[in-house]
């Protein structure tokens, strides 16, 4: 099985997650705050709605979104929406993003994503799956980085260790998860900074969800990352 059509399967069982986590809410519930700074629930939900469509024009070549305000307006409009219709179009633009996954394609081909980023069709898919399984832990409703699973976990801390790496801005890190796993990123250059700790601890601070508990940086502070 190709990567992509794993992932497929991966992005349904993790939207199906957080469907079922997500009706077990209310409509207070979803206008109640997320995670996330600024965003309610209903954000999260609407921009999760509003991503798998996205990646939808980014599958067929168009553009990812019309514009930055385009995207962020669409978010405010959708979010104050009751439970039933998030709930109704994260499933309806679920099965829009499944339904294109399907379809025969070039999976090789190069793809344009949002502020000019280009990557591979092929991992489309794997991007989709970070957006429905991070954003369902940033609802805070009982899903957390630790209930992610390791597979997952480690390909994420490598997806984000790449977008750091030569990044002149963070200092060289080696970064050894306690279950022996190692990934490096930042500067070429320069003694590495030693971060070791669990897994969803590492992803935690590397995608700016946690401040760095439980983390060991050499009795040092960690190094401040830049956002994403």
């Amino acid at each position: 099985m190709s990567d992509h059509v794993r992932d497929l399967v991966l992005v349904r069982e993790a939207t199906e997650r957080l469907l079922t986590a997500a009706a077990k809410l209310d409509n207070a519930a979803v206008a109640g705050p997320s995670r996330l700074p600024s965003w309610s629930r209903g954000h999260v939900l609407a921009h999760l709605a509003r991503n798998a469509d996205a990646l939808v024009n980014v599958l067929a070549g168009r553009p990812m979104y019309t514009s930055a305000e385009a995207r962020d307006s669409d978010i405010e409009r959708d979010a104050p929406r009751p439970l039933a219709e998030q709930l109704d179009d994260i499933r309806d633009s679920a099965a829009r993003f499944q339904a294109v996954g399907e379809e025969p394609a070039d999976w090789s081909r190069t793809v344009e994503l949002r502020n000019g980023v280009t990557d591979s069709a092929s991992r489309v898919p794997f991007r989709r799956l970070i957006e429905v399984e991070l954003h369902h832990v940033d609802l805070g409703i009982g899903y957390e980085l630790e209930d992610l699973s390791a597979d997952f976990t480690g390909r994420e801390i490598a997806f984000l260790t790449d977008r750091f790496a030569g990044n002149a801005a963070v200092p060289r890190i080696q970064l050894t998860a306690t279950d022996g796993r190692q990934w490096s990123t930042g500067r070429a250059d320069g003694e590495p900074v030693s971060v070791i700790g669990a897994a969803p601890a590492l992803l935690g601070w590397l995608s700016g969800r946690r401040e760095g508990a439980g983390l060991d940086c050499d009795d040092a502070l960690l190094p401040v990352l830049p956002a994403l």
